[in-house]
């Protein structure tokens, strides 16, 4: 039984290798390894600063396959940087939706169901970090925003995700949260 649902409103990869900023495409085919072509595809991926147990750099399962954020709290954070907006490819978002303003705050292991059947599962919250404050920085030639960006954004990032069940995602899909 679902708990709730929400709208894609679009979605997203970044082909390109030296930037996580992404750009809109009209579905994404979702593998076990993620979006194909995307930087985040993997199966496994090097550990980094978030994992800290384990040496950098040692391969570990890649629990950041896919980024969902929601247009309400796209829609918080630029109101709390006092900005127009924030755009969720300034994110590095793979899926933007709309209808669940609390995305951030969906509990790890919950399940996301799309209609085809693809299943991802919440593997917790998008931790703020620099990279996304200095690409809004530069966007808005404003100082200090990628400063003011990781506090901002905090409890609002949206989440990432591990596929279970490969599909499809397109625009207007509706997803269930079990």
């Amino acid at each position: 039984m679902s708990e709730s649902s929400a709208t894609v409103e679009r979605v997203m990869v970044a082909e390109e290798p030296t930037t996580f900023v992404t750009r809109s495409v009209p579905y994404i085919q979702i593998e076990l390894g993620g979006i194909p072509g995307d930087r985040h595809y993997g199966l496994l991926r090097p550990a980094d600063s978030r994992q800290k147990i384990y040496p950098r750099g040692v391969l570990i399962a890649n629990r950041r396959q896919i980024s969902i954020v929601s247009k309400e709290e796209c829609d918080c954070i630029a109101n709390r940087l006092d900005l127009p907006e924030i755009k969720p490819e300034w994110l590095g978002a793979n899926i933007i939706i709309s209808g669940f303003d609390k995305l951030t705050e969906l509990h790890q292991g919950a399940r996301l169901i799309f209609p085809d059947g693809t299943g991802l599962i919440c593997e917790g919250e998008n931790l703020p970090c620099i990279g996304p404050g200095r690409v809004i920085e530069k966007i808005y030639n404003e100082s200090g925003l990628s400063q003011k960006f990781v506090p901002a954004a905090k409890k609002l990032r949206g989440i990432v995700c591990s596929v279970e069940r490969e599909g499809r995602i397109s625009k207007g899909d509706t997803i269930a949260f079990l």
